[in-house]
Order: structure tokens, then sequence, then C-alpha cells
């Protein structure tokens, strides 16, 4: 089990990335949702010993992150929002690289690691292709490789599907979902549907701060009869926002879809189904009024 308590960073430039953390994570696949400078990043950087926090504790299992960095490092893989390769260097030859830097020193125990990693993550023909000229979506996978060297408890992916397209990132789907069963994985992401679709536990964190927790299903349930909505013109959509809590709006077939949350049906309004989508964006929504008021 990872625990984080009271958790706060603030940088030089005096950005509060991070203020009083708390969250409690078990093994399988938890989502850390939030939008872009929301304090992901810094969170996961904090818990894979990148950085140290300025306040606060961090225990996995029993080890303390921040003053035993190296004893957590032996059990965690890590596979950032960015990544670079070197040049010319085939997937092969640098994950055996990187096992080298693991601390997986006997060369057969290597062969075996490198092969078998490339295999679980379908890389293993594309093994000689140097990692620099990979698609975007092959790219991750080989993240995920790396990241599963020495066979960690601990996985963070931060953002991983940013930019795949939908193949791709149904095929990483399936990945972290077969790893997810013997591991503690943190899935960052923005993304709300990957968290719908992989997560059984998640947190919104929203400018540093934790602003809800929970299962997704019960948290979706929590609307359930509360959410609305009506196809309109885009110039009626400010309108609307006058007197109504809007939640989202997209474009289907041309048409400008609206969502609101009201305990009773508005006027012109249909009844239409909870989603995660619609939790995130009230949850974004009411943080915004309370840091305004």
């Amino acid at each position: 089990m990872l625990k984080i308590s009271q958790v706060s960073k603030t940088y030089p430039n005096g950005v509060h990335a991070l203020k009083s953390v708390d969250l409690q994570i078990d093994k399988g696949l938890f989502g850390l949702l939030g939008p872009n400078g929301a304090g992901k990043s810094s969170l996961m950087r904090t818990i894979a010993t990148l950085q140290q926090p300025d306040t606060g504790s961090i225990t996995f299992d029993g080890v303390d992150v921040i003053n035993e960095p190296n004893e957590l490092r032996k059990r965690l893989g890590y596979l950032p929002q960015d990544f670079g390769v070197y040049p010319r260097v085939s997937a092969y030859n640098l994950l055996d690289h990187l096992a080298i830097l693991k601390g997986i020193n006997n060369k057969a125990e290597r062969k075996e690691a490198v092969e078998g990693l490339l295999a679980h993550t379908n890389l293993f023909q594309y093994r000689k292709r140097a990692v620099s000229g990979f698609s975007g979506g092959m790219r991750q996978r080989f993240g995920i490789a790396q990241a599963l060297l020495g066979d960690p408890d601990l996985l963070i992916v931060d953002e991983p599907t940013a930019g795949l397209d939908p193949e791709e990132r149904n095929r990483f789907h399936n990945l972290l979902v077969s790893l997810g069963r013997d591991k503690v994985i943190i899935l960052s992401t923005h993304i709300v549907d990957d968290v719908s679709e992989l997560c059984e536990n998640m947190a919104v964190l929203g400018k540093g701060e934790i602003l809800l927790q929970g299962n997704p299903i019960s948290l979706t349930q929590s609307l359930d009869g509360k959410i609305w909505r009506k196809t309109v013109h885009p110039y009626e959509v400010e309108d609307i926002a006058d007197d109504l809590q809007v939640l989202s709006t997209r474009l289907f077939a041309g048409r400008t879809v609206i969502h609101v949350v009201a305990d009773t049906q508005p006027e012109g309004f249909e009844s239409a189904p909870a989603s995660l989508e619609d939790v995130y964006f009230n949850t974004l929504n009411h943080s915004r009024v309370n840091n305004d008021s």
C-alpha cells in the first residue's frame, strides 16, 4: 500500500504545486485525474523520488520514501509524460542498456528479461528497429517495457495515452489491465475515459489539492437523476449558464449538446445518464466557485 500524508510542494518561482495531499492507494489501477496544471506530474515526480516535498510523508509497504529513496527505487517503475531516447539505438539494445542501469548484471538473466518484456509489449518483432523511429503508441509501449524492468511493485504512468490513436490506446489499456492484478499502478491523466475504463479507485486533483476520491461507479451514481441535456444553438449556451450550472458542451453531428446539473428537471431539458465526466466537471466547477467566494 502507498500512503501519502500531508504532502506539499512550492517551487522557487512561487507556484504552490501541491497542498497537503492525502491519499491511500492499494494494489490495482488507481486513477489520478485532473486538468493540465493541476499538480499531477508534481505529485508523480515526488512519489518517484525525483524531488523532495516541502512537508509531509510518503510510505510504501513500510519504506519511508522520502528518507530512503533508494529502497523505493528498487521497487519502482516509472513512465514519465515525456521521455527521450538515444538516436539510432535499437529497442533491444536500449532496453538491455537500461536493464544494466537497473542492476540486472547477469547476462542470461538480462536477455530473458529484455526479450520477455519486448514480447509482453508486442515489440519483439521490432526489436532491431531504432526506438527514435517508433510511432507514439510503440514508444509508449517501450516506455512501459523499461518501467517494468526488475518487476517493480509500484508502477507510475504519467499521461500515457495522450496523443495515441484509438487502436493504440486500446492496446495500451489492455496491457495496463494485465499488469494491475498484483501491483500498485498509478495512472495520472486528464483523460476521463482512461480512468472510467480502467480504474477501480480514483481521485480528482485540482490546483494541487485532492478535490474528490472514491470508486468511479459510486461517484457516478451520486449524480443519478441530476444530469440533464439539451441540443442548443451555440449562442444559447451563455444565456443558459446564467441560470443553470453547465457541466459541459460538446458537438455531436455538428450540433451542440449541453449538459447541466440540477435537482429538478429544467424546462426544455431531458434526463441524461450520469457519467464520470459529469462527476469530474461538477467537482472542478465546485472548486472554482469555492475559490472565487
